[in-house]
């Protein structure tokens, strides 16, 4: 038996992953959370195979628990389901230490077979997104400029061009404006932008919001 814990802060998407699961007789779900610090307290004193993990959550973000739940728990397997692309997000969570990367779209005809394979040791990625990967590897290794950023300064630049101040960014991340001036720094830098306007309209160009 596959055991399952959903993390996600929609108690309707929850049931939805929960019902899809509890069609199956092999895999059952042992626990819903609907935040990081939820999913952290359970795993202390729980036991699971596999979390189905939200990318987007309040408070601490997708990529970053995933950070920590691959540095607390290496051993613990973990699939990303988000309503961003793939071309967006699968291949940083799949370098971060995911097990695999979903969809929400595809979840009712795929959800299952994805936590089967990764409940046997492998890691789930669409067709899509396997030929994607292996594109990028015959490539001549040109990457687009945001993938150089780390998960953090790349989270910056995802809510910085969803138009939120710095303040407002400061507070969802638990860290200082001047923190977050000091990523955006960063960010412009590193994408050879001189302003939030050429950082919003490049965002636009490359589908991350």
């Amino acid at each position: 038996m596959i055991n399952v814990v959903i993390a996600d802060d929609h108690s309707i998407v929850r049931r939805g992953f929960r019902q899809i699961i509890e069609e199956t007789q092999d895999i059952r779900v042992v626990a819903e959370v609907a935040d990081g610090p939820a999913l952290l307290a359970w795993l202390r004193q729980g036991h699971c195979d596999i979390i189905v993990l939200d990318l987007s959550m309040p408070g601490q973000n997708g990529l970053e628990l995933l950070e920590e739940l691959r540095s607390l728990y290496p051993d613990l397997a973990i699939l990303i389901l988000s309503m961003h692309p793939e071309d967006q997000y699968a291949v940083r969570v799949l370098k971060s230490g995911a097990a695999g990367y979903m969809n929400k779209e595809y979840a009712a005809e795929f959800l299952g077979p994805a936590l089967r394979k990764i409940g046997s040791g492998g890691r789930y990625v669409s067709d899509t997104l396997a030929e994607m990967l292996a594109f990028n590897l015959g490539g001549d290794g040109a990457q687009a400029p945001h993938e150089s950023l780390s998960n953090r300064e790349f989270q910056v630049l995802v809510m910085l061009a969803q138009g939120k101040t710095a303040s407002a960014i400061a507070d969802d991340l638990s860290i200082s404006v001047k923190t977050v001036s000091t990523y955006r720094a960063r960010i412009l830098e590193k994408l050879n932008l001189g302003s939030n306007a050429e950082l919003v309209r490049y965002a636009l160009e490359k589908s991350l919001i």
